[in-house]
């Protein structure tokens, strides 16, 4: 009877994480519109569900069995996802082409990720070489988040940024390397998902412009101190 309990218990655990990630999916992509659509159509979601089979395989003494599961999905969905790392609930991926998480990586609930991302290592060492992702994250396409590194919550990293120094929470990252620029208005818990990785600062031009208006100053006080100094030599002055 117990036995029972417990199988029963396990299937609907593993039913609620199927309708929980197929939800995220509608309620996150506006391209989704039905269950069933999603259910065969997300190579994303198809990815996260190998991936739990993967990750309980290798936490249960089958690590080559895991492997070549992970292997399999790579394969079939174009993302790689290794079998040690810890992914969080409701974890959202659009499109995923190209997307590698690491052996270390930390990825924690309501994340978002789009193609081309990279948790990546720096160290040949064995241990925690991948970063940490913190809840509520939107890591945008192409960007590489390289290290043992934190992104605190309810941060955007931008289209392509290299992130390789930890993020504060509330933070939005672009740029190679990445810079790193805190929120006016702080994104929480209670908003919606921030999906609007195309909003990031012109962090380069606006530093482009502050030159620009410091040499226009310069400029105009060497002018005044020119016409000083004629006024001076006029004067039979010494400048």
């Amino acid at each position: 009877m117990k036995i029972r309990e417990k199988n029963s218990a396990g299937r609907a655990k593993f039913h609620d994480y199927l309708d929980s990630d197929i939800e995220t999916v509608l309620h996150r992509d506006p391209a989704a519109r039905t269950k069933i659509e999603v259910f065969l159509a997300y190579p994303g979601l198809h990815a996260l569900w190998m991936h739990r089979i993967a990750y309980f395989l290798w936490h249960h003494g089958s690590k080559l069995l895991a492997r070549l599961l992970s292997n399999i999905a790579r394969r079939f969905t174009g993302i790689e996802i290794h079998p040690a790392a810890k992914i969080g609930k409701r974890l959202f991926i659009d499109h995923g082409m190209g997307i590698v998480i690491g052996e270390t990586a930390v990825i924690g609930d309501d994340v978002t990720l789009y193609h081309g991302v990279t948790l990546g290592g720096t160290s040949l060492e064995k241990k925690k070489r991948h970063p940490t992702v913190e809840d509520r994250v939107t890591i945008g396409a192409g960007a590489k988040i390289l290290g043992d590194i934190h992104i605190g919550a309810d941060s955007r990293i931008g289209a392509n940024a290299v992130v390789v120094r930890n993020v504060p929470p509330n933070s939005v990252v672009v740029g190679v390397p990445g810079q790193i620029v805190h929120r006016h208005i702080p994104h929480t818990a209670s908003d919606e998902p921030d999906l609007h990785h195309e909003n990031i600062p012109d962090v380069l031009g606006q530093r482009v412009r502050e030159l620009t208006s410091r040499v226009a100053a310069l400029e105009e006080v060497i002018a005044k101190m020119k016409t000083a100094c004629g006024e001076e030599d006029q004067a039979g002055g010494l400048c």
